[in-house]
């Protein structure tokens, strides 16, 4: 691995951000994507120079083909070439029932959440594909247990993640013999402010259907993403990785 870059979406905050810092620790070069969270991004890329690593912030909208072109340009000129990319961005959308959803929901969630991650990953294969005198490289995909469960009220996002389990095993099919890997993980109830628990009733709730009884960090989803990332899982393609405690 090295100084290899590794490009990780959406890492102002929540997994990302734990997956970037981490990344940081073990000698990558870490390009922070974000939207619109400049300032947490600054924050993050802070703590990754304050203990010696090497990080840049770029802003970009993951659901514009023009965007996702200039930030990987950008990282080119700034960083170096793409070796590992995490599709971590991603939104959840507002709990609603199937009837209540509005079309503008339901494409927002598509487009950040499917499109998004298919745009990145074009970019990253240009780059990494022994095809186009790459060198190979590691695609890293978030999915959610909601690709399985059905979401509660997020059907939208239960959709998505599906979409990305099946881009996962079919994209890591076709360029496996250009030198590139490509695996999902899919974490279950992670304890990040995405996921916040007003109460101590509505936690005991949730931990009576995980058998490990507690949730889950977004340093271990983070632990789980470089460990794909890295030699020791060098004979692993095309796989989702459980992140759920048992569930």
């Amino acid at each position: 691995m090295g100084t290899e870059v590794i490009l990780v979406t959406g890492s102002s905050r929540g997994i990302g951000a734990a997956t970037a810092i981490a990344a940081a620790e073990q000698g990558y070069r870490v390009a922070i994507n974000y939207l619109s969270e400049a300032e947490s991004a600054a924050t993050i890329v802070k703590t990754i120079v304050s203990a010696g690593g090497v990080a840049q912030a770029f802003a970009a909208d993951i659901s514009d083909s023009n965007s996702v072109i200039r930030l990987f340009s950008e990282i080119d000129q700034s960083l170096g070439s793409v070796g590992v990319l995490v599709n971590n961005a991603g939104i959840s959308g507002h709990r609603q029932s199937f009837l209540e959803i509005d079309l503008q929901t339901i494409k927002r969630v598509l487009d950040i959440n499917v499109l998004g991650s298919f745009l990145c990953a074009r970019e990253a294969v240009r780059r990494m594909s022994t095809e186009n005198d790459g060198t190979g490289g590691i695609i890293i995909n978030l999915s959610s247990q909601a690709a399985r469960f059905g979401g509660n009220q997020l059907l939208p996002y239960a959709a998505s993640k599906g979409a990305i389990e099946s881009f996962t095993i079919g994209l890591a099919r076709e360029v496996a013999n250009q030198g590139i890997r490509v695996n999902a993980v899919s974490p279950g109830i992670i304890a990040t402010d995405q996921n916040p628990l007003s109460d101590e009733t509505s936690l005991q709730q949730i931990l009576v259907d995980i058998p490990l009884q507690r949730l889950g960090t977004a340093e271990e989803v983070a632990e789980a993403i470089l460990w794909l990332a890295s030699e020791k899982a060098a004979y692993i393609t095309g796989v989702v990785l459980p992140l759920a405690g048992g569930r």
